[in-house]
This record gives C-alpha cells, structure tokens and sequence, in this order.
C-alpha cells in the first residue's frame, strides 16, 4: 500500500519544483543552476533535495516529466495522428513535430537536462529507450530494422534542444522553420510509395 505524502513534504515538493522551474527559466545558463541555489529559492535545506530527488539531474528529469506525461499519454493511447493506428509515416512526422514543440516550450528544462546528462546516460534512459523503440519499429517496414534504428537515432538526435535552440538563437530559423524542415526530414526518409503511407 502507498503512503500518503504528508502535508508539508507535499509542500516542499511544490516549492521545490516551482524554485527549480523558474531559476531554470530564468537563467541564461540553465546547466549553471545547481542544487543549493533551488534549495535556497524554495526555503528548504539542500538535504530535503537530496532525500527526494537523489541528485541535480533526478530533480530535473523529475520535472520534465511531469511536462512530458501528457505527450507520452497521446502517443500511447491518443487519437491519430500520434496515437497507434495512425499510418506509420504520419505518426513518425507527428511524434518528431510533437517532441520538437515540447522541447522548445521547455527548452529550459530540455537544455539543463541535456546538459546534466552525459552521452551513456541520454542514449540509456527509459525516455529515449522507449521513442526510440516506437520510431524504429514504425520505420522497420519501410527501412528494414538496422537501417530503421539508425534512423530513429537520426531522428532523435535532429530534436535534440542543444541544436533546437542554435537552429533558432544562432542561425536565426523561426519554430514553424525547424518544424518544416523535421517534416521534410521524414519525408526523406521514408519513401512515398512504401506500406508506412
């Protein structure tokens, strides 16, 4: 049976969340914002962090999944086009625009992420395993399964936020820019007249 969370660890989870989501937000280097600089906005002791999150990149896995959830809800179970039943190369374009838009409406959170993790680690997450995983198998039967796995990593990588935010902050694309050509991506590599159309 799961305990019920008391009232005041309730509380500080909340004010630890809303402390890292704004100092993340608001900062110009969100990988720079550590641990004691949350603790310190949320008016708890670096101690409580620890005990609940584990470390600087848990809290923030932690927070962006919760951003997440909704996005993994609709691509598990939702409505076409990014639900199953959906023809493969429209729930392939869908599932890429759709992680494109919530990494730029998160980018604070996507980039501290980013940043917090290192190669080994992004590439074994359950979050990645599990894009991957879907992406592939809806690429297989156009692409075969190594070339379709190669591709989901293309892909992947294509949405990645430290690329997302040069895209538009360096070289001066629009959102609507990058998201045409993830599209156009796509297209390119599933062929038009395959079963995935």
């Amino acid at each position: 049976m799961q305990r019920e969370e008391r009232a005041d660890a309730a509380r500080n989870r909340q004010a630890i969340l809303a402390a890292a989501d704004r100092l993340f937000a608001n900062s110009s280097a969100p990988g720079a914002v550590t641990m004691d600089d949350i603790a310190r906005a949320a008016g708890v002791g670096k101690g409580t962090l620890f005990r609940r999150f584990g470390d600087r990149t848990g809290l923030i896995r932690y927070l962006y999944a919760q951003r997440l959830a909704p996005l993994r809800q609709r691509i598990e179970s939702g409505p076409p086009p990014l639900g199953p039943g959906t023809p493969a190369r429209r729930r392939v374009g869908a599932i890429i625009d759709a992680i494109a838009v919530t990494k730029f409406e998160n980018m604070h959170l996507t980039s501290a992420l980013e940043a917090a993790e290192s190669a080994g680690s992004l590439y074994g997450s359950p979050d990645y395993r599990d894009v991957h995983a879907l992406l592939t198998g809806l690429l297989a039967p156009d692409l075969g399964s190594r070339q379709a796995a190669w591709s989901a990593h293309l892909l992947l990588a294509a949405v990645r936020a430290d690329l997302l935010r040069h895209l538009v902050h360096e070289d001066g694309m629009t959102t609507d820019q990058v998201r045409s050509q993830l599209k156009a991506l796509v297209g390119q590599l599933l062929p038009p007249d395959g079963p995935g159309a």
